[in-house]
């Protein structure tokens, strides 16, 4: 019976992956974490009964141990996070942490040789190289749930690797896709959230809205696959249908399609190298169905040009980007900066920050801290 962690449990890959063990009961809940939602994450482990439950917020953990149920033992803490994420009971982890924060979690996973089901696309953005190194190192596999990298990585599977001329990661656009450029800088947080065919939460569905989560995810797809920047393209495809693609030499063009749904590409992580079964959720093609393909504009969204430009240099790079790109978000979203300026400042601390070409871990995170603190001297201006 395969046991399964979920770091991030009350979010919404992580509630996805619980609706998707519904219909794998072979599958066993070992551990649960989130941040400090200690409402939902009792009502999940009320259900699931899972052997050991964590919240990084340690009041909050407080108040969840006031009232488990017996048997289930309360941890609390970013430290007894990472413990799950390396506790030997727990065959997968599933990394759904937002941010750089769920970094660390990951590397304890791959160092543990875990079955990483990563989520959080930060943590390949920042340190991917050391996480691919380390899955060589000990035997851990990484297996992408972003949809676009869970649709490359079952698409590659059509031929050999040096068969690939490029892979082709398709956007929706995001809902400011038909907007014109000087309508952006008074768009606000309720039309930013508004994502035409994705349901996630709201720092991804930001990114989607500037185009900075396609720039991340060419980061990750540079370091997950082992491809030059020069082999990764964007395409924007408003239906959300194909959900990437991969170019072999021979012009032949092998596609992943569903409709808008992460239980897909979830159920392909957890259950990877089979395929399980399902009742739900397939593509109905007697339908009438639209699929269009659109250059990305990037004068009107210039951070997908960053991802490129991070995914080229390396090194600090990416931590410098995220970072920057988190703090910006979050300031958009309490209404301290206009929707323009979260790729204009990503832009900057991409540009100012101390690179290093080969950084260790605690690089990274001083990098990271640099950039959050240079987007909060220069917001304004």
């Amino acid at each position: 019976m395969p046991s399964v962690a979920i770091l991030g449990s009350t979010g919404s890959i992580g509630k996805s992956t619980l609706s998707v063990l519904e219909e794998l009961p072979d599958y066993q809940v070992q551990s649960l974490a989130a941040n400090g939602d200690w409402k939902t994450i009792l009502e999940q482990a009320v259900k699931w009964k899972p052997a050991r439950v964590a919240l990084a917020d340690p009041a909050a953990a407080k108040e969840l141990a006031s009232r488990i149920p017996a048997g289930i033992e309360v941890l609390s803490g970013a430290e007894a996070i990472r413990g799950l994420a390396s506790d030997p009971a727990a065959e997968i982890v599933v990394a759904a942490i937002t941010g750089a924060a769920g970094l660390p979690a990951a590397v304890a996973a791959v160092s543990a040789g875990k079955r990483l089901a990563l989520a959080n696309k930060e943590a390949m953005v920042m340190a991917g190289p050391i996480l691919t190194a380390g899955a060589v190192e000990t035997g851990a596999t990484i297996l992408p749930i972003d949809s676009e990298h869970s649709a490359v990585f079952q698409a590659m599977r059509a031929g050999a690797f040096e068969e690939i001329r490029r892979i082709i990661l398709t956007a929706s656009g995001g809902p400011f896709r038909d907007w014109p450029k000087e309508k952006l800088a008074a768009a606000t947080p309720e039309e930013a959230l508004r994502h035409p065919t994705w349901q996630m939460g709201a720092k991804i569905t930001i990114d989607s809205a500037t185009m900075m989560n396609k720039a991340l995810e060419v980061i990750e797809a540079r370091w997950l696959f082992s491809l030059d920047p020069s082999k990764i393209s964007v395409v924007v495809h408003p239906q959300s249908i194909v959900h990437s693609m991969v170019e072999f030499h021979d012009a032949s063009t092998i596609a992943q399609l569903g409709y808008p749904d992460m239980c897909v590409p979830i159920r392909y992580a957890l259950t990877w190298p089979r395929r399980a079964p399902t009742t739900r959720g397939f593509l109905d093609l007697t339908k009438s169905h639209r699929l269009d393909f659109l250059p990305p504009d990037t004068d009107r969204f210039p951070a997908l040009t960053l991802g490129f430009e991070a995914a080229r240099r390396g090194g600090t790079a990416g931590a410098a980007l995220n970072g920057a790109n988190e703090a910006a978000v979050a300031l958009f979203l309490d209404r301290k900066i206009p929707f323009p300026k979260i790729a204009a400042l990503s832009a900057s601390a991409l540009a100012a920050h101390p690179f290093l070409p080969s950084p260790s871990l605690d690089d990274l995170f001083r990098t990271d801290a640099w950039a959050r603190a240079f987007v909060a001297e220069n917001r304004v201006g």
